[in-house]
């Protein structure tokens, strides 16, 4: 698969090496060389991972690189030269998909790029089903405080409240949580 990768790398000289790695598997390679401007930059030619070589970055920089990088849209493997413990928490909250001590070695780069992929796949599948969980307790809350209007403005069942919900839902072509939220927003009035 044919991926377009940006590394960024202030030594067009390792940018070379990175490059030469890469090209026997046709990849579409963009090197920036400065930082600036960097996330526009990234925003821009829209890759499918991003490449960050850093001999000895400050936490600062290393938290400016990760987000300009935006780790929760695409794949980013930073590659440092030494690090503190501190720095490589950083890195990994930040988002960074793979956090590579000893530099940015060609022959190892094929394999941290599958890795970085990988992991971010995971975290977003992951991120996607937090979300979703969390819409659906939201929803959850919602529905039953709806049915709890109903129960004492009509005197039903907790049973009767949700399946005059529902039907209202089908009856208007509506979500059942869409309804639930429109009468809890409507008693709020009423109140």
């Amino acid at each position: 698969m044919k991926l377009r990768i940006v590394i960024v790398e202030p030594d067009l000289a390792r940018a070379r090496q990175v490059i030469e790695s890469l090209a026997p598997l046709g990849h579409d390679i963009t090197v920036i060389a400065e930082s600036a401007a960097l996330a526009r930059r990234v925003r821009e030619i829209a890759p499918d991972i991003v490449l960050i070589d850093m001999a000895d970055p400050s936490r600062d920089v290393l938290e400016e690189m990760a987000l300009a990088s935006d780790p929760l849209e695409r794949p980013v493997a930073f590659f440092v030269d030494r690090t503190d413990r501190d720095m490589t928490r950083q890195a990994i909250e930040a988002g960074v998909s793979a956090y590579v001590v000893a530099g940015l070695q060609p022959d190892r780069l094929a394999g941290v790029m599958d890795a970085a992929i990988a992991r971010f796949q995971m975290f977003r599948r992951m991120r996607t089903e937090l979300e979703t969980t969390r819409r659906a307790l939201e929803e959850r809350k919602v529905i039953d405080r709806a049915k709890g209007i109903l129960m004492k403005a009509r005197g039903i069942s907790e049973d009767d409240a949700y399946a005059l919900l529902r039907k209202t839902a089908m009856d208007q072509g509506r979500k059942v949580a869409e309804v639930a939220s429109a009468l809890v927003t409507a008693a709020g009035l009423l109140s």
